[in-house]
């Protein structure tokens, strides 16, 4: 098709271009990737339950009862016992009056801008927002405005600026790709000030931080009515797949009833519904996988210090190593490769330009011998690179 070729060219020659690699086996950390036995620090499998015996046992037998497929949406006869319970069962987790299910982060994003938003309204996002959250601000009927990355003073000059109906303050939990927290005391109060709803996506906080792992909000300790709006992923931490988003009885009335991406969606496979519910049990009685990960997240972080590697200011799992050059980060990536270790190279537009890096993710599946593996590695590859610690 007419320009495309030279389009892909361009993005190739910038270093920016992307490949799929085929990935082999089970999600665990050691792996077969394009047919070589790699460990894998990609993954967002963060307690390491993807391939937990409960969890797959529940599949099975989830796919024995129900079959594969839903056969349809929820409000139509897709919406089956095993949904049912898992949303009660992560709304008590959470804290919240209820929880409901989507297909994914993506489609849960999109459907709370779409549902709650109308022109008029306006909503707030973080400049470092995951692009699900950013493309549901852009494409709901209100006026998008962007913020500083986790600034307050620069969130409240927006406000002064902007005439509006119903406000929206949209944040990330945890940010995916630099790993640091958003203030989200700060972010509930300056949202009551202005009479505003707060919605926090918790993708990559649920399982990893607070008590029994129930994320950023429980860390703070915020209930739902700082935080009125959660969103949650389940592909991550439970090691399954999909989404919900928990809060009071009319948000989540107000979702069913016009939230297009939860309407006219095909209800995701009972089964996974069922797998998920075991790992949230697996995740409340195992509490060793959090303890483990932080272990491996601190002697990280002491060890590529030590080396004297730009790791960025992060206490979760996703520990960035910032590098700046997008050729950079894909030579690096691809050097680690050839010594057994996969850790992706994250460019723009993904990031912004100029702070391509190295997206190292732990999880309570790895060894600590692994880490001690992989920060050689690093040491070896990058040891003409390293600068000071950030």
């Amino acid at each position: 098709m007419k320009g495309l070729r030279e389009r892909l060219e361009k993005h190739r020659g910038a270093g920016l271009y992307r490949s799929r690699r085929l990935a082999q086996g089970a999600q665990k950390p050691e792996r077969a990737l394009d047919g070589r036995r790699i460990v894998n620090f990609c993954s967002n499998d963060y307690l390491g339950l993807a391939n937990h015996p409960e969890v797959v046992a529940a599949f099975r037998r989830g796919a024995d009862h129900y079959g594969v497929g839903s056969g349809s949406a929820h409000l139509v006869a897709g919406h089956t016992g095993a949904h049912h319970a898992l949303e009660e069962e992560l709304a008590d987790f959470t804290g919240r009056s209820r929880a409901l299910l989507f297909s994914t982060g993506y489609m849960a994003n999109l459907g709370v801008a779409h549902a709650l938003l109308r022109r008029g309204d306006a909503v707030f996002e973080d400049r470092l927002n995951h692009a699900s959250l950013l493309d549901a601000g852009l494409t709901s009927a209100a006026h998008f405005v962007r913020y500083g990355h986790a600034d307050l003073a620069s969130l409240e000059s927006r406000f002064a600026n902007v005439e509006f109906r119903q406000a929206l303050i949209v944040t990330d939990g945890v940010f995916s790709m630099d790993g640091d927290i958003a203030p989200l005391p700060a972010l509930s109060r300056l949202a009551e000030r202005h009479d505003a709803w707060l919605m926090v996506d918790d993708a990559h906080g649920l399982g990893v931080l607070g008590e029994f792992g129930r994320g950023t909000l429980q860390h703070f300790g915020l209930d739902q009515r700082q935080v009125p709006i959660l969103m949650g992923t389940l592909g991550k931490a439970f090691g399954t797949f999909g989404a919900f988003v928990a809060g009071e009885e009319d948000l989540i009335e107000s979702l069913i009833q016009f939230a297009r991406t939860y309407i006219y969606t095909t209800a995701p496979p009972p089964a996974l519904a069922e797998a998920t519910r075991a790992a949230l049990a697996v995740l409340r009685k195992e509490g060793w996988r959090s303890t483990h990960l932080q272990t491996l997240v601190d002697r990280f972080r002491k060890g590529v210090t030590s080396i004297g590697l730009p790791v960025l200011d992060s206490i979760t799992p996703i520990q960035p190593i910032l590098l700046g050059d997008a050729e950079q980060a894909r030579q690096v990536s691809e050097a680690l490769l050839e010594r057994g270790f996969y850790v992706a190279a994250i460019r723009p537009p993904t990031v912004p330009q100029r702070s391509a890096r190295l997206r190292i993710t732990l999880s309570a599946a790895h060894k600590e011998s692994q880490v001690d593996r992989l920060l050689a590695a690093l040491a070896d590859t990058m040891g003409g690179r390293a600068g000071g610690g950030g």
